[in-house]
């Protein structure tokens, strides 16, 4: 009976050993193996089946691949006074998990310092720069084009791009990584991911951008309005210019008719003088009597003549 116990005693450590010894490492892991919170041997970091002293031993997993970091959007001031919201991120990774294990212990606690390291020196960089300078990077000539505003970009002091976005960023990653390898980590990439004015200065931004487009707008009215009065008054002396000289063609066609008309009544008339005095005489008799006229006039006036020998016959 006793043989059988030690026997079955054997069987169920072997049993525990066999279960609770193995671990395995993928990939994306990187295991430090510890003993009483004491780091046994080196960290496994290549992926494969490894073994421990069951419950003595402890395996602490971290990942080997690279991990996100999303800083809090802050408001900072540039060199020149512009108030503005950051907001960046950055790429880091485990590179010593000893070192990660004895500091920070997790990826949680690691956040935080990553808070405390990058936070500092992108406000650092961005107050010793320029806004202008944190937004682009090179000179190179803007693609766009707004009409209207071309004269107002002119106008507008060309500012020569020194040290740029890239570089800025490239200062903070300086700035921040050799501070980060004490925790075991290697911050590898730290970019902006947004900019963006205050609210105060953002109202003020959006005024000079209404005021500037109303100029804009009051430029297109004024010219167009110019260029109406110019078309109307172009018009009104074409209209004047048509006008007189249909009158001119017209009086002349009028004058040369008259003439003509002249000549051929002077060599009518000439024929028959007598002729001539009845019908000027009847024309007369036409517009100045009418059935409202009351005249009182002997018959012996010449007006009459023609009447009175009309009645004589």
């Amino acid at each position: 009976m006793k043989s059988k116990g030690i026997i079955l005693v054997i069987a169920v450590i072997a049993g525990l050993f066999v279960f609770t010894s193995p671990y395995v490492v993928n990939e994306t892991e990187q295991v430090v193996v510890t003993q009483f919170g004491k780091v046994m041997g080196e960290p496994k970091q290549l992926p494969g089946l490894y073994f421990k002293v069951p419950f003595i031993q402890q395996t602490n997993y971290f990942p080997k691949n690279l991990l996100h970091w999303d800083g809090d959007p802050g408001q900072i001031p540039t060199v020149d006074k512009t108030y503005i919201w950051v907001d960046t991120f950055a790429r880091w990774k485990i590179v010593d998990p000893i070192k990660f294990f004895q500091t920070v212990n997790n990826t949680t606690i690691a956040q935080g310092r990553l808070d405390d390291i990058i936070d500092p020196a992108t406000r650092n960089f961005i107050t010793s720069y320029k806004l202008i300078e944190t937004v682009r990077t090179t000179n190179r000539k803007l693609d766009t084009f707004e009409i209207g505003l071309e004269d107002t970009e002119n106008k507008r002091p060309a500012y020569a791009i020194k040290t740029g976005r890239q570089k800025i960023t490239k200062g903070i990653l300086k700035q921040a990584k050799p501070k980060l390898e004490k925790f075991g980590i290697e911050l590898v990439d730290v970019k902006i991911k947004r900019i963006n004015y205050v609210e105060e200065v953002r109202r003020t931004v959006y005024a000079r951008m209404i005021a500037e487009r109303n100029q804009i707008a009051e430029k297109f009215r004024s010219e167009g309005q110019g260029e109406a009065r110019k078309i109307l008054g172009e018009k009104e002396r074409d209209l004047k210019q048509i006008t007189s000289q249909a009158y001119k063609v017209a009086q002349e066609i009028k004058g040369k008719a008259d003439a003509e008309a002249t000549k051929i009544y002077a060599e009518a008339y000439g024929l028959d003088p007598g002729f001539y005095s009845f019908v000027k005489t009847l024309e007369t008799y036409k517009t100045a009597l009418d059935k409202n006229s009351s005249l009182v006039l002997s018959t012996d006036s010449d007006f009459f003549k023609y009447l009175k020998g009309y009645g004589d016959k």
